[in-house]
């Protein structure tokens, strides 16, 4: 248990000294940029042109944020590693990449992952002197990753999924009105918000290099995954093959697509009293853990010094696993 408080301390003063730095960085640019105005830096013309901006028509000194200096870094190094390119996982990230909406190649990915196990091994090693708790920090580096990556994925497809009808409208209204299908996506993605708006783009600048529309709309599909959007793409397809009204079959599917997420969102609710019970029971153990480390460091001594506590650990732990699977399994209703 002294492992989980020393590693709970660390975080903490990392995240104090994270709020610090950030801190101090925004008074230097406030600094800076009151310097550049009453320096007159950017003046066009006239001894008096600084005087007459606002400090918002000063221009900002032009410094790479650390967010695409990480990216360049990861790109760079991706680029050396040539052992993990065309590997089926660095393919199937590439599709996950895609379906996040993150900058990053499969590639790119895969090798962040290595370096992200390098450095929760490298820390998780130094802090407690283990090789095991070492190997233990890269795999749980990894795994958050690939659940931060998950959450983000679920996230994007429920945001696009509930932009669906409302882009189905709008483009069976534009149909009406004598605008051709490609046309319609155009006003989509001048009027809509994202994810909607970039996805859709990307199916025009494709059908602008010479794609068919099949294939972009296929695209599309594959970087969001969703079952209503696959009915959307698998009725666009055998319309342009057999005819028909187009602007009345997007209506139904939009009204179908509407009763669902109403009808999904009726299930959530109902529900949320059982996801909210897994949560608790998931994060109970640790808590109490927590709770009496705090109060009585030695009282679980016995479980981490002896086999017979490691093996009710890895036990607990297993049927802690088990009983929240079942729990999602429960309260997940597939629609």
């Amino acid at each position: 248990m002294k492992i989980v408080v020393a590693i709970a301390v660390v975080i903490v003063v990392f995240l104090l000294l994270v709020v610090i730095i950030r801190k101090r960085v925004k008074q230097r640019d406030e600094i800076i940029k009151r310097m550049e105005y009453f320096s007159g830096v950017g003046q066009r013309g006239g001894e008096l042109g600084g005087l007459n901006q606002s400090i918002d028509d000063v221009p900002k000194v032009q410094e790479e944020p650390l967010k695409e200096r990480i990216l360049k870094a990861v790109q760079e190094l991706s680029s050396k590693m040539k052992a993990i390119r065309n590997t089926s996982f660095a393919d199937r990230m590439d599709i996950k990449m895609q379906q996040a909406a993150w900058p990053l190649l499969g590639t790119e990915f895969v090798t962040l992952l290595i370096v992200l196990a390098v450095a929760g091994g490298a820390f998780a090693g130094l802090l407690t002197l283990k090789i095991p708790v070492a190997l233990m920090g890269a795999v749980g580096v990894d795994i958050l990753a690939m659940v931060i990556l998950d959450i983000r994925i679920s996230k994007r497809r429920k945001a696009f999924t509930n932009q669906m009808g409302d882009m189905l409208n709008m483009v069976a209204n534009a149909l009406r009105s004598g605008f051709s299908f490609i046309q319609a996506f155009e006003l989509v993605a001048k009027e809509m918000n994202d994810p909607v708006r970039g996805e859709v783009n990307k199916v025009v600048r494709e059908i602008g290099v010479g794609v068919s529309l099949e294939k972009a709309l296929e695209n599309m599909n594959k970087r969001i995954c969703s079952p209503e959007f696959d009915l959307v793409v698998t009725a666009v397809i055998i319309q342009r093959q057999v005819g028909g009204n187009m602007a009345q079959i997007l209506d139904n599917i939009s009204n179908t697509i509407n009763e669902r997420i109403r009808m999904r969102r009726e299930v959530m609710a109902l529900t949320a009293q059982g996801r909210a019970s897994g949560v608790v029971l998931a994060a109970l153990p640790f808590g109490a853990a927590f709770l009496l480390s705090v109060i009585n460091p030695g009282y679980l001594d016995p479980l981490i010094d002896t086999g017979t506590g490691r093996m009710a650990i890895a036990g607990g732990m297993v049927m802690e696993i088990i009983g929240w699977l079942c729990i999602e399994k429960i309260v997940n209703i597939e629609m």
